[in-house]
């Protein structure tokens, strides 16, 4: 039986006459909590393993490369093996436990074995990686929701892989920063655990293990620095299937949607894609407009398809105007239902912000959206690049063409690929209007769901060739696979920068891991040390304003100001703050500046972390400038060493930093 005839939560194996939808459905649910468990077991097994090593750091030898390349080779080989089992029928209950084992050793050996001799993540605490750690560092200091800097608010950004970073962080009993590493590599590896099996269950192993070995390479390769988006990204090429199914109902892809409602809907498959869609809402939002907007374009598709063969399936006693209500009842039921299922999860996240923002507190300063990079003024085409992801990308893009019309996964991934190319058209349009929808950040999304369409080109080109050549398998297998270890020992050149960083970039210890003279950071450890004796408070207790926003991502104090406006939460008023800060550095003595601070809207900061500089005590801010490109500029605020001449202050120089306690 083809794959299309199925709901994509059972196995290809049972037809209609097998096991009932229940224990099909209850054995996917027990095979996906198992590639939870494996995924996570193998993964942080493999870290402790390569932890136990004192290996030279990635940026001057070539010792990990070689054997993260080893690593790859043998969690290929692995899936070769799955396949040829499924193939020949053989040790079907190892399938997904050596499927979940081999993905998320990938992984894991692929991203942390070049990062073995570091505790920092790709990219260190350095661009963008500095407020996901200082994210990671607020949700393990407390289970509590709460804005990564700014005291007193909801978070703005969804905290749903930091909240569950910051347990892992507790369970393991490591700081945020540190655990970073080890949380992003182990919920990537987990996510592909999930990947892979949902592949398997719905296609077989055979190809199943293709297609999760072809999502997760390129996702690594595009979307690994930024975790939470890759794990969308791996679990969403798969769940873009099963929401393709759930709108369209129990049937296949030439005969269009299927009413009514009842009987005809697949209910596990549109739970499964309105949690799908309630978790990515709870993780990140750009994502999740992304995801909404495919399920939107797949029911107007589903409608427009019913409507017009609708005359095709009346009968004397159902007429055409009747199959098309049914139509449009049981997509436009599937999708609402999808919304309110994804809509419940979104709150346990959003509920705190939407709340803060009904009550009409006040917002400004945030500009998320103001940031147009060169690659997000074009259209991405991967597909033309004169490289194997340009070749599997276009086999796939061909292949969608072709098969749109009679192929579910054709169907799926044909409706996100547009769906991407319109949020990048209409991203391009709004800088009309001073804003972007930042669509240069789905690239990861384009370029796997495409992959995943070309492991479908590339399986129907295998047939083409025995039917034309005899029985040539081997030699496509063979091809296939070493295309596979191609890619795959590509992603660590490809990230050669994001690493580098992280054995650059001083660490939560002081340390630089490869050797190196550590930077100012290394002060830190010190600073810490004397807020908490001199002001007597644990960190979750003190507001610091400070530009060393690395501070802010290795200890959970609290911040005055964010790092940029970019990334702060807009209930913080950061253009306000930002003027405030500028109106405190004008102060000519201190009572005008204890003046300033008591009079401060927001709560005031109680310590002050400066750069010392022969003007007085600086800090290095950051303002928006969008459109230009970059879109920050960077300013110093300098304040008179004379106004914390002061009882009521506390001054100690430690390095280039200059700390100021208020009493």
């Amino acid at each position: 039986m083809s794959a299309d005839r199925q709901d994509p939560t059972t196995a290809p194996q049972e037809t209609d006459s097998g096991p009932t939808t229940a224990s099909r459905l209850g054995r996917t649910v027990l095979l996906l909590l198992t590639a939870v468990v494996v995924g996570a077991v193998v993964s942080i097994v493999g870290l402790k393993a390569i932890e136990t090593v004192n290996w030279p750091a990635f940026n001057s030898s070539n010792v990990t490369r070689s054997l993260t390349t080893a690593g790859q080779v043998l969690a290929i080989a692995v899936l070769v093996v799955v396949a040829l089992l499924y193939r020949y029928g053989k040790g079907r209950a190892f399938i997904p436990f050596l499927s979940a084992a081999a993905m998320s050793a990938f992984v894991t050996v692929t991203i942390g074995m070049p990062l073995g001799a570091t505790r920092l993540y790709l990219f260190g605490l350095s661009v963008d990686q500095e407020f996901r750690t200082e994210y990671l560092t607020r949700m393990t200091s407390s289970p509590r929701l709460a804005d990564m800097t700014y005291p007193d608010l909801p978070p703005y950004y969804p905290a749903g892989w930091f909240w569950w970073g910051g347990r892992f962080a507790n369970l393991l009993g490591q700081p945020g920063w540190e655990a970073y590493k080890p949380w992003a590599i182990v919920s990537m590896a987990v996510a592909a655990a999930v990947g892979v099996i949902l592949f398997n269950r719905m296609f077989g192993a055979d190809r199943g293990v293709a297609l999760g070995l072809a999502v997760t390479t390129l996702a690594l390769l595009y979307a690994s620095p930024e975790p939470y988006a890759a794990i969308l990204v791996i679990i969403g090429v798969p769940m873009m299937i099963v929401l393709t199914y759930a709108l369209r109902g129990r049937t296949r892809a030439a005969e269009g949607p299927i009413g009514p409602l009842r009987g005809a809907t697949s209910w596990p498959a549109v739970s499964g894609a309105g949690v799908f869609l309630g978790i990515s809402a709870a993780t990140y939002t750009l994502y999740t407009g992304l995801f909404a907007l495919t399920a939107i374009l797949l029911a107007c598709y589903f409608l427009v398809q019913g409507w017009l063969a609708a005359s095709n399936k009346a009968t004397p006693t159902r007429t055409v105007k009747a199959h098309r209500r049914e139509i449009v009842v049981a997509v436009i039921g599937r999708l609402v239902s999808m919304g309110v299922i994804a809509g419940g999860i979104a709150l346990l996240v959003w509920a705190p912000y939407l709340l803060k923002r009904l009550s009409s507190a006040p917002a400004s300063g945030g500009t998320a959206e103001h940031y147009l990079p060169e690659r997000g003024a074009t259209f991405p085409l991967p597909m033309f690049g004169v490289n194997l992801v340009g070749a599997i990308t276009m086999i796939g893009l061909l292949w969608i063409l072709l098969r749109f019309r009679t192929r579910t996964v054709a169907v799926a991934m044909g409706a996100t690929v547009i769906t991407v190319y319109l949020f990048c058209l209409l991203s391009m349009l709004m800088t009309a209007m001073g804003t972007t929808l930042l669509s240069f950040r789905l690239e990861p999304i384009l370029v796997t769901a495409l992959a995943a369409a070309g492991v479908f080109g590339v399986v129907d080109i295998g047939r083409w060739a025995v039917g034309r050549f005899g029985d040539v398998r081997v030699v496509v297998g063979a091809v296939a696979v070493l295309a596979a270890i191609a890619a795959a020992q590509s992603i660590p050149g490809h990230l050669g920068t994001e690493i580098t960083t992280a054995y650059t970039d001083t660490d939560g210890y002081g340390k630089r891991a490869d050797a190196r003279p550590a930077g100012a950071e290394s002060y830190f450890a010190e600073i810490d040390k004397l807020i908490g004796k001199q002001t007597g408070r644990p960190p979750t207790e003190n507001v610091v304003l400070t530009a060393d926003f690395g501070f802010l991502s290795i200890y959970p104090y609290w911040g005055f100001q964010g790092l940029t406006s970019h990334y702060a939460n807009p209930l913080a008023e950061f253009d306000k703050r930002a003027a405030a800060i500028a109106r405190w550095a004008k102060s000519e003595d201190s009572d005008q500046l204890v003046a300033h601070l008591d009079e401060s809207p927001w709560k005031a900061p109680n310590v002050f972390l400066f750069r010392y500089s022969s003007d007085g005590y600086s800090l290095r801010l950051a303002e928006d400038v969008y459109p230009n490109d970059p879109n920050v500029k960077r300013y110093t605020v300098t304040f008179d060493p004379s106004v914390f001449d002061d009882p009521r202050f506390e001054v100690t120089e430690v390095g280039p930093f200059v700390l100021v306690v208020r009493k």
